[in-house]
């Protein structure tokens, strides 16, 4: 890194940290929505912000002279961060998606290396005395780490991104479930939260090979421009916050909770048959699909069943997801508005509205996939006969 204190890469990452900051104060302090994902995210934010400060101090000549001379036990401590963002941002994903979301004793799994890295610094550095610090800190040197610590940091990137993976795992997982609790999903947008994740997924991978060329560069002598990249990672994540901040201040509008047990695999439990036929009945004459709002919770309330047996009897009875069990009477009701001559001059978007949709290329998509032709051409037909 430059010797000038405020050159462009130290620029960045000061504005990486201040962006964190601020965006943190605002979603716990101001910001409306679900309480639990916005702290969770400004858990987030904050620990983010604690990784490009620890690289000033640690590499920015400036910073470093600076930290030197007022506490050599700031050193350090701002990296413990890395053990916690990737965690923190896995949590938070699941606090967005699922509405029953809590902390199990398990989740602690993931705080292990974050409380084992405690136990290892604080032994290794904070047990020191300050002359020795001191003396440690100016006469240090990259390429006289001892290997463990650089084992230590591969093992640490390789965390994160196994903790990165498990979000998109987690959005795959709800991308696949949601249709299953909702019939309306066009307000659903994981457009945003897919690009922010893969985004730090990337830099994570990009920290991998990171310190992989360090490792191949002072180990195996083979040089390798390790700084450039991660010159090139501070500047994406810097990037990537100012997105985070710009597309999450909807987010609470964008995402439908999910419960996390219907995401299970469903027991092969035997269906009632008087569930189905009240089913049948209850759809058949209250046209509760003529909402559309109407979530597989709404109408398990209404029919007096557990979501969870409701969804069996869907999925394993009909063959539907609930998504497509919901639309489907949707489209019956679509069919029958568009053969009464009394709706001859109605336009199709009326059509659409009282036949429960809420979305004209869901509409247009299911009308065409179940009639096998479009609402327009299916009106036309009708009104030959």
């Amino acid at each position: 890194m430059s010797t000038v204190l405020f050159n462009t890469l130290d620029l960045a990452l000061l504005f990486t940290i201040y962006q964190c900051i601020l965006f943190a104060f605002f979603l716990v302090l101001i910001k409306k929505g679900k309480k639990q994902s916005n702290v969770l995210l400004a858990l987030f934010l904050l620990s983010y912000a604690a990784i490009p400060l620890d690289t000033l101090i640690n590499f920015g000549e400036g910073f470093r002279q600076f930290a030197i001379s007022f506490s050599a036990n700031v050193f350090y401590v701002f990296g413990l961060a890395y053990w916690l963002e990737a965690v923190l941002l896995l949590f938070y994903v699941r606090s967005l998606i699922y509405k029953n979301f809590s902390f199990k004793k398990t989740d602690l799994l993931y705080l292990l290396p974050f409380f084992l890295y405690l136990i290892y610094e604080s032994n290794a550095w904070y047990m020191l005395d300050s002359d020795t610090k001191i003396a440690i800190l100016n006469g240090y040197h990259i390429e006289a780490e001892p290997f463990y610590t650089r084992f230590i940091n591969l093992f640490r990137e390789c965390f994160r991104t196994f903790c990165g993976i498990l979000c998109l795992l987690e959005l795959r997982n709800y991308q696949k479930k949601i249709k299953d609790n909702f019939a309306d999903i066009e307000g659903v947008d994981l457009t945003w939260l897919k690009v922010l994740t893969i985004g730090f997924l990337i830099i994570k991978v990009q920290a991998v090979f990171i310190t992989l060329g360090y490792m191949t560069s002072i180990d195996l002598h083979f040089s390798i421009n390790y700084p450039v990249l991660g010159q090139l990672s501070n500047f994406m994540v810097m990037f990537l916050i100012s997105f985070l901040i710009f597309f999450s201040l909807g987010v609470s509008n964008l995402f439908h909770g999910m419960d996390n047990s219907t995401s299970l695999p469903l027991e092969k439990e035997s269906i009632d048959p008087e569930q189905i036929n009240a089913l049948t009945l209850y759809m058949n004459e209250h046209k509760p699909y003529l909402n559309h709002l109407l979530t597989l919770d709404n109408l398990a309330t209404q029919t007096f069943m557990p979501s969870r047996q409701l969804s069996q009897v869907i999925n394993r009875h009909f063959k539907k997801n609930f998504f497509e069990f919901i639309n489907g009477y949707r489209i019956d009701e679509a069919q029958m508005l568009l053969t009464r001559k009394e709706n001859e001059k109605i336009t199709m978007l009326a059509v659409m509205a009282q036949a429960g949709f809420n979305s004209k290329a869901t509409f247009n998509t299911f009308f065409k996939k179940i009639v096998g032709m479009t609402p327009t051409q299916y009106r036309k037909e009708q009104q030959k006969t």
